[in-house]
């Protein structure tokens, strides 16, 4: 049998999910989109877990499309193309629509595909050597899949400069543009990782599902957003944790979800 392309450990509530080719510096082919998607879901669908973290062993975090598996699309009939396209697109809906907080963990590189991963995540801890690119132009591609998440995180007009040119930049612009949230050495990379996880396990598990859906239904600028916004709202006041969450404050106690 194949080695497995992606490891599943769990520590507690923390789902650990490392994407482990790193002799191929965690490229990305059509069997890892599926353990990966599979990993994912699998995580997302277990009460006891509230927190995802997802990293590349090795010293590259992604360094996007594989190349053999280049090599072998290239071959595929547009209805095949389309197929695979449709796999990489349910992997990057996982991800968005997962319940639990998604921090990613980029060292090395996070190129197309790994960049799209860093913009599908809640929270982006990098390293301050690490390069981030949307490469796919200078294939001959476009970083179709992975735009909406891309686009959201870093506006239209990032997007129309690093798109187009293709272009490797710093941790320090991705965080600039967005992208990236903390950047810190190396060797702070993990504890820099661990602090953002322990400051998710302070929030109610049911609140950060409801604003990660409330994020991705005010993003889209629906015509009902004052409905959607009071609604919101109305319903976590009215939650069991939204009452745990206001008492515990008026008795001066941690809530019984924080760890």
């Amino acid at each position: 049998m194949p080695e497995p392309r992606v490891a599943l450990s769990l520590d507690g509530p923390v789902a650990h999910i490392v994407l482990a080719r790193p002799e191929a510096r965690n490229a990305i082919d059509g069997p890892m989109v599926r353990e990966l998607r599979q990993a994912i879901a699998a995580a997302s669908a277990r009460e006891d877990i509230r927190v995802i973290v997802l990293a590349g062993r090795g010293p590259v975090f992604c360094a996007g499309a594989d190349v053999d598996w280049m090599k072998t699309v290239a071959g595929f009939s547009f209805k095949d193309n389309l197929a695979d396209a449709g796999e990489l697109a349910e992997l990057f809906e996982t991800i968005d629509q997962s319940p639990k907080g998604v921090v990613a963990c980029v060292q090395g590189a996070a190129l197309g595909g790994g960049a799209g991963l860093a913009a599908v995540a809640d929270i982006v801890v990098a390293e301050d050597g690490a390069r981030f690119a949307f490469s796919e132009v200078r294939l001959g591609l476009v970083p179709g899949v992975i735009s909406p998440y891309v686009v959201r995180k870093i506006g239209v007009s990032a997007a129309r400069e690093l798109f187009l040119t293709g272009e490797r930049f710093s941790a320090a612009r991705a965080q600039a543009l967005g992208l990236v949230h903390r950047v810190v050495a190396l060797d702070q990379l993990d504890a820099a990782v661990d602090e953002r996880v322990t400051e998710l396990l302070q929030a109610a598990p049911g609140a950060v599902a409801a604003a990660k859906t409330l994020i991705r239904r005010v993003s889209a600028r629906p015509e009902r957003i004052r409905e959607l916004t009071t609604e919101a709202i109305a319903e976590r006041r009215a939650s069991a944790e939204g009452r745990e969450g206001l008492t515990a404050f008026l008795e001066k106690r941690k809530p019984d979800w924080a760890e």
